[in-house]
């Protein structure tokens, strides 16, 4: 069994990243700086899941402070690899506070592959983004697309984490996987995130916020999908870049009556302007994850929708309440 040191091991897919691992038998130590970019309460009932495990252990921690992470690695050190899940997410609010982003994207990863670097950890897993395909490249995206305008501060933050674990892959031989993940939804999820934000908006009558005209598509992948991917990036690769997405995008309008249906309910539908820092589509090519790791999506959109609106209900007495940053 091996040691794997996880940041963001509070966050949507962090925590479910942790929880596969604990289960298979490894030891895992898992930090958080457990911000405010979204609802708190999100984070414990994940950390909550992830309390029975005798072999998870969970640190508070900011991976853009580099006395802290270098004081947590002498603590619980060595580690067999680094999976580098913290983050600063959401490509809205990168718009207005873009040195959060630069901090915890870029900052956090240099601190980390440092301490790879220095203390003789050769694996190490990025979370990157779907974003930094921008607007301009042909669909489905491939890994070798052209990356490099990115729309967003967020997406540039993720841009540079990228470069920074290739210098890094060359001058250290550090074997590296970054993921570039589709629109991770699930139970739990994100409350700025498309899938919570219209189950919530629909099932309490709020007025569900459009922007533009809904004709806007998304490759949605759930979560489980993504963990799975992730895990198996833990194999010796060299230096790769591995989409993690459906292959099979969703218009937005078309998801919204989807919901619409299953909670019995209809919205009311209040269209705002596009933001220039959003994407108009997203679609992933996944032959690379499917030639290198063996993976391909396994949960169907229509059963992973229902998973969320399951999970909602059952905890709607404090997820109703929950801000999702309209």
């Amino acid at each position: 069994m091996a040691r794997y040191l996880l940041t963001g091991a509070a966050g949507f897919i962090g925590a479910r990243v942790g929880g596969l691992l604990a289960e298979q038998g490894h030891t895992v130590i898992g930090v958080d700086n457990l911000n405010d970019a979204y609802d708190p309460r999100l984070k414990d009932w994940r950390l909550t899941q992830l309390d029975p495990l005798a072999n998870f252990t969970f640190e508070k921690l900011d991976i853009s402070d580099r006395e802290a992470t270098t004081a947590l690695w002498d603590q619980h050190g060595p580690f067999d690899a680094v999976i580098n899940l913290g983050a600063r997410a959401g490509v809205r609010y990168s718009t207005i506070d873009p040195w959060v982003y630069q901090d915890t994207n870029t900052t956090g990863t240099l601190n980390l592959l440092e301490l790879c670097r220095h203390r003789g950890t050769n694996k190490f897993i990025l979370a990157s983004t779907s974003s930094l395909y921008g607007s301009d490249n042909p669909m489905p995206f491939t890994e070798n697309a052209d990356t490099s305008r990115p729309l967003s501060p967020y997406a540039a933050s993720k841009k540079g984490a990228e470069a920074l674990c290739f210098t890094y892959h060359h001058l250290y031989n550090i074997d590296v996987t970054v993921f570039r993940y589709f629109t991770v939804y699930g139970p739990a999820g994100r409350p700025d995130m498309v899938i919570f934000r219209l189950i919530q908006w629909i099932h309490e009558g709020r007025p569900v916020t459009i922007f533009g005209d809904g004709q806007q598509s998304r490759d949605f992948t759930y979560v489980d999908d993504i963990a799975r991917g992730t895990i198996l990036g833990l194999k010796p690769v060299g230096y790769e870049i591995i989409n993690l997405g459906s292959d099979y995008p969703l218009v937005l309008i078309d998801v919204l009556r989807m919901i619409e249906e299953r909670l019995g309910k209809q919205a009311e539908i209040i269209h705002k302007p596009f933001h220039a820092a959003d994407m108009k589509a997203t679609w992933a090519n996944v032959t690379k994850a499917r030639e290198l790791l063996g993976w391909e999506t396994q949960v169907r959109f229509e059963d992973g929708l229902q998973a969320c609106i399951d999970w909602y209900l059952q905890q709607r007495e404090w997820a109703k309440d929950v801000p999702t940053g309209a």
